[in-house]
């Protein structure tokens, strides 16, 4: 439904991760088709993905991390990554105000974990929609971080980091206070990538968030996979971008090897871009290492997927009906493996101390359960109902339409959220 009479100007801005950014690549192409134009915010190294959609990449550099160089993300490290994200944003801020200078948007739509586009969409005085690829938080975040607080309470890191952080809002003109502008922010809306059957409250939730269920474009810009010719049921094992260049997750995967190896699974690992095939030596025949796994490909074919249960690979399961071994190492993978298993769509087993022995016994269970299987289409048929990338356009047009009549106007409706 297209509520808004005239193409606006809609900036997206992402940070530089694949869990982060894909789902808005298809809202993107979907505003585009609407005949909108889309400016969208990203790093060099992602920005063929984002013409691919139609949209106009604006490009800055990244603070991140570059695995190409042997550089690691410290995922086991929460202050360290919490800063991460903060010293990115202070980077990219003057060149996204640089960039934008002369051509500011009539809408923001920016990754929760953008941190800088709140800036500018403050500075600029235009409506925001925070996008989370992931549960959003509870009313009661105060009360759920209590705990991490009080363990970090005399870590001067962390105590440097929160400094800084205000210090930055201060200068920004925000007011209020680092844990509102992370977890509440200053969006007039959100729109929440998942079903809603991976957020526990919400049911709780204002009219201002709309669950509208995976959003999912085909990765075009990855290289074509072809499918195993013998007929084997196909297993891919990929735990995304970021962890296959931790050290215990690379042991993992000589695990596999060894457990996976004469099996009846043609396996798919994805080892990412730091381990050449040499580390490997013999390879089994029934076993294909990809530095990049095209996952929807692989997914649209597998039998079953061992993942470690970020949001995104756990959505494009969900799409393709695959089942899955959750093996979580932390942020939200606890609780989406948690909530795998409560849906009866997979089996969770821990990282720590996890052996490929394990990992083969539990996909040789979930690929032959029909139980999970009917788990997956009941699941699959609700959530394509959310609307996906439709209905988050339409959410954000019912915005922009309310922008231009000079009035609020709520963006989610009941047919889009499933609170109504």
């Amino acid at each position: 439904m297209n509520t808004l009479r005239r193409p606006a100007h809609i900036a997206f801005f992402n940070i530089p991760a694949d869990g982060h950014l894909n789902p808005n690549l298809a809202f993107a192409a979907e505003l585009v088709r609407r005949g909108h134009r889309v400016s969208f915010s990203i790093d060099e190294g992602h920005a063929p993905q984002v013409r691919a959609t139609g949209a106009t990449p604006v490009v800055y550099d990244t603070t991140f991390p570059r695995p190409e160089r042997g550089e690691r993300y410290p995922i086991r490290d929460v202050v360290a990554m919490s800063s991460l994200f903060l010293e990115e944003a202070i980077a990219v801020l003057p060149q996204q105000r640089a960039a934008f200078g002369a051509d500011r948007p009539d809408l923001v739509l920016h990754d929760y974990a953008a941190l800088s586009a709140q800036v500018l969409a403050h500075e600029w005085g235009v409506p925001a929609v925070r996008l989370s690829p992931t549960r959003v938080s509870s009313r009661t975040y105060e009360r759920d971080l209590a705990p991490f607080y009080a363990s970090v309470a005399g870590d001067e890191r962390w105590l440097a980091y929160r400094r800084r952080f205000r210090r930055w809002l201060d200068d920004a003109g925000i007011g209020m206070s680092v844990d509102e502008f992370l977890y509440v922010g200053l969006a007039a809306h959100c729109v929440v990538t998942i079903p809603q059957q991976f957020q526990a409250d919400a049911a709780e939730l204002r009219a201002d968030h709309t669950f509208v269920g995976p959003v999912l474009r085909e990765q075009d810009h990855q290289g074509a996979w072809t499918p195993p010719a013998d007929g084997r049921p196909v297993l891919l094992i990929a735990f995304g971008t970021i962890a296959p260049e931790v050290p215990a997750v690379q042991q993992v995967y000589f695990e596999c090897l060894e457990a996976f190896a004469g099996s009846p699974w043609h396996v798919v690992m994805g080892v990412g871009r730091g381990l050449g095939p040499e580390v490997f030596g013999e390879v089994p025949g029934n076993v294909e290492l990809l530095a990049e796994v095209p996952q929807l490909q692989v997914l649209a074919r597998a039998d079953a997927f061992v993942t470690h249960a970020g949001m995104g690979s756990v959505m494009e399961a969900i799409h393709h009906a695959v089942p899955m071994v959750a093996v979580p190492m932390g942020f939200d993978q606890m609780e989406n493996a948690r909530v795998i298993e409560r849906l009866g769509i997979g089996s969770r087993v821990p990282f720590e101390g996890v052996t490929g022995e394990e990992i083969r016994e539990a996909a040789d269970r979930v690929g032959k359960d029909p139980e999970i299987r009917r788990s997956l289409l009941a699941l699959r048929e609700d959530v394509r109902r959310a609307g996906g990338a439709r209905t988050a356009a339409d959410t954000v047009e019912r915005l922009l339409a309310g922008t231009a009549a000079g009035r609020p106007q709520p963006a989610g409706g009941a047919e889009d959220h499933p609170t109504a």
